[in-house]
C-alpha cells in the first residue's frame, strides 16, 4: 500500500538500491539531525525554550531542502482533494480514546483539566497548536525527512518505521514512556498519511491529535511547562 500510493505524490522519492555506495556523508547529517540533536535539547535545553528550538530547526530544514534540490514546493499545500473525513473522523475518535483510557488509569484527576478549568487557554492552544507546531514538526520529519534522506532506506516500510521511531525520540525531552508510545504510533500514521495523501493530510491528522490530548487532558504529559528531566 504504501509503496504505491507513495508515487502518487508531485515529489518523486529515491529509495537505495543494493549494490549501491551508502551515503556516508548523508548519514551522518541524518544522525546529527535527528537523533544527536534531540538527545542534546533532551539533556541540556531548558523545557520552555522548546518553541525557539523548533523555530530554529524549521528554518534549518528549509534550508536543508533548498540545498536538496528538485522539491516542489506546490506539493506542501497539495494533496486537499484526498483529504478522507471518514478517515479523519476515524483517527479523531481512536485518538479520543486511546487518551482517555491512559489518562484514566494513569492520573485521571486531570481529565479534561484545561476544559474545566481554563477554557479559553485551551481555545488559544488549538488555535495556536495547528500552525505553530505541529506545521513545522510535519516540515522537518515528513516532508525534509523523506525528501532528503529518503534514499538512506531500502523503501518506504522501512523509512515509515524509522520515521516513527525518530519522531518519538525527538520527545524525550518529556521523559516518559507514554508520550514516547503516542508519538511512536501518531509518526507511524502522519508518516503514512503524508506517503498517501501529502502533507496537508499529514498536517491536519498531527493537528487534530494534539487539539484531542490537549482537551482531554494529556497536556500532563505533553506540555513543555511540566516537562522535567529525570535527574
Amino acid at each position: 500500500m504504501v509503496e504505491q500510493t507513495s508515487r502518487s505524490l508531485g515529489t518523486r522519492f529515491r529509495w537505495a538500491r543494493p549494490g549501491q555506495p551508502e551515503h556516508s556523508w548523508l548519514l551522518v547529517e541524518f544522525s546529527v539531525l535527528f537523533v544527536a540533536i534531540p538527545i542534546g535539547i533532551a539533556l541540556f535545553l531548558p523545557p520552555r525554550q522548546m518553541f525557539e528550538a523548533l523555530f530554529l530547526f524549521s528554518l534549518l530544514g528549509l534550508v536543508l531542502l533548498w540545498i536538496t534540490g528538485g522539491f516542489a514546493w506546490r506539493d506542501m499545500v497539495r494533496g486537499w482533494g484526498r483529504f478522507d473525513w471518514r478517515v479523519f473522523l476515524a483517527f479523531a475518535a481512536i485518538t479520543f480514546t486511546a487518551s482517555v483510557v491512559v489518562l484514566y488509569l494513569t492520573q485521571p484527576e486531570a481529565m479534561f483539566t484545561f476544559l474545566r478549568r481554563n477554557p479559553a487557554f485551551l481555545l488559544l492552544i488549538w488555535l495556536l497548536y495547528p500552525l505553530l507546531s505541529a506545521l513545522p514538526q510535519e516540515l522537518i520529519f515528513r516532508v525534509l525527512f523523506f525528501h532528503r534522506y529518503g534514499r538512506l532506506f531500502s523503501g518506504p516500510k522501512q523509512a515509515v518505521l524509522v520515521n516513527a521511531a525518530i519522531f518519538s525520540l525527538a520527545h524525550l525531552m518529556y521523559w516518559n514512556w507514554i508520550v514516547a508510545v503516542f508519538t511512536f504510533f501518531g509518526g507511524l500514521a502522519f508518516a503514512v498519511g503524508y506517503l498517501q495523501r501529502g502533507l496537508p493530510w499529514a498536517w491536519a491528522l498531527h493537528a487534530i491529535a494534539g487539539n484531542i490530548l490537549f482537551a482531554v487532558g494529556m497536556g500532563v504529559y505533553f506540555y513543555s511547562g511540566n516537562a522535567v528531566r529525570p535527574f
